[in-house]
């Protein structure tokens, strides 16, 4: 960022223990102090509250959907298929996935340019799993207050049962999301089943155990520090950001100098600007900040803290907007750029990702080819006195049926196909066939030539396979 960052003069003496008072020292280490997020409702909340609901929607409902008997997303490790929306891939299709992935990179950082973390705020797993367990425990434990307040108290019955019921919610949800993320890889009415017979193998007991585990850590006890500390996102988006990055910020030129005042008094008859110091934007904020500090690599763009500022704004008739997402050039009173060299880059290479990856799905052949010619001999002389060569066709029929193929080979005056001249392949199937191919001798005009074989599919015509290959003869 260009502008200038804010230092502040601390007290050594002032958050270290008693025995480092007295000597001046600073801890390197500071352990951590729970954060108490007070619930609020607005505009960014509904819409988070949308995009909750819709990807929690889809993460536990779409393993339940089948298409003609076959799971909506299924990923058999075992007999290496992927079946997504329709559609099966093998591990031949590797290069969808490395393209797959290089949009989504690309994705994050063409957005992150344009809006800063937005993906943290509205659509990252740990923030969703982390405001489902913060909705839980707003509605077992009560209000920030009355959670502090209960946290603080000496242990009693009411207590341990509030405790205990929280605990128990954040399992069970847990163990959903274990449950549902292992049925991704097996079947999840056979998972189901097999998991309460003791039918399962162990493996499917781990996974279920491991990601149980994993989301009551994350998104119930370790949250913020999730985000802090363990997500690269964190540390590498600041090269991403530049002053027309639109992000979540305090507007010091409306809000200072801070104070707080009754309703109806204007703040120029104080000396005062708009911000009432009420705290709220503090209180609310997930990851414990103070966005009136500036711009920190904790912020998640998560807009709590807009929320919570437009409803006191509103309260004291004030305009809204003292915290809201703009630029640094906005604040600086410059002009903000959507489009610029950055976002146009990213924009560009993402664009082509999608449209390559898009055409490499729709003109993805469902059956392949490829022939290995036998290099233990270059050639050899048949009953006939005609020139053999041996290969190896191996077929993948990669579609949902069996696929039969007329085989034929060409390219060379008179060559014959020896071997069978049809193969039967069926769904998900990788067949061999030894295959020998000869030419009469004074057919050859060159010691390495070159030939097709040919696959036909008999029930589907726009079927065909074509390979090349080259076959070895004697010099004239």
């Amino acid at each position: 960022m260009s502008s200038e960052i804010p230092v502040r003069q601390i007290d050594p003496s002032s958050d270290t223990s008693d025995n480092n008072k007295n000597t001046g020292t600073v801890d390197l280490y500071a352990s951590r102090k729970k954060i108490y997020v007070k619930e609020v409702k607005g505009f960014f909340q509904r819409i988070r509250n949308v995009s909750l609901t819709a990807l929690m929607g889809m993460y536990f409902l779409f393993v339940w959907i089948t298409v003609d008997g076959q799971p909506l997303i299924h990923f058999d490790l075992p007999a290496r298929e992927f079946h997504l929306y329709g559609a099966t891939f093998y591990p031949q299709d590797f290069i969808l996935l490395s393209g797959m992935l290089i949009i989504c990179a690309f994705g994050l950082f063409f957005i992150t340019t344009l809006f800063g973390r937005v993906w943290c705020g509205y659509t990252c797993p740990q923030t969703v799993w982390t405001f489902i367990f913060m909705w839980v425990e707003e509605r077992i434990e009560g209000s920030r207050n009355k959670r502090m307040k209960l946290d603080k108290s000496p242990r009693s019955m009411e207590k341990v049962a509030k405790k205990s019921a929280k605990h128990s919610a954040w399992l069970l949800i847990a163990l959903a999301t274990g449950v549902t993320f292992v049925g991704y890889f097996y079947p999840i009415r056979d998972l189901i089943t097999d998991l309460f017979t003791f039918q399962a193998n162990g493996w499917a007991y781990f996974w279920v155990a491991f990601f149980t585990a994993a989301t009551y850590l994350n998104a119930g006890w370790l949250r913020e520090q999730v985000c802090l500390y363990m997500c690269p996102y964190a540390r590498f988006q600041s090269v991403m950001f530049d002053p027309n990055t639109r992000v979540v910020s305090y507007d010091p030129n409306r809000g200072e100098p801070r104070g707080s005042r009754k309703k109806g008094i204007e703040p120029s008859e104080l000396g005062l600007g708009d911000c009432i110091d009420c705290g709220q934007c503090v209180q609310v904020c997930p990851t414990g900040i103070d966005i009136r500090d500036g711009l920190q690599y904790e912020c998640i763009g998560c807009a709590l803290c807009i929320d919570a500022c437009d409803e006191v704004m509103d309260k004291m008739n004030y305009p809204r907007g003292l915290i809201r997402y703009t630029t640094e050039n906005e604040l600086e009173g410059k002009t903000s750029k959507l489009l610029r060299p950055r976002t146009f880059g990213y924009g560009l290479v993402l664009l082509l990702m999608i449209v390559a990856i898009a055409f490499t799905i729709a003109t993805r052949v469902p059956a392949q080819l490829d022939v290995l010619r036998d290099r233990g001999a270059l050639f050899s002389f048949n009953g006939d006195g005609r020139v053999e060569n041996t290969y190896t066709l191996k077929v993948s029929n990669m579609s949902e049926i069996p696929q039969t193929f007329a085989i034929s080979v060409s390219g060379m005056e008179g060559i014959r196909l020896l071997t069978e001249d049809t193969i039967t392949v069926a769904s998900s199937e990788n067949r061999s066939l030894p295959t020998v191919v000869d030419v009469a001798p004074e057919d050859i005009s060159e010691s390495n030539n070159a030939i097709v074989f040919r696959l036909e599919s008999q029930s589907d015509e726009s079927l065909v396979l074509e390979t090349e290959s080259r076959f070895v003869g004697p010099t004239r």
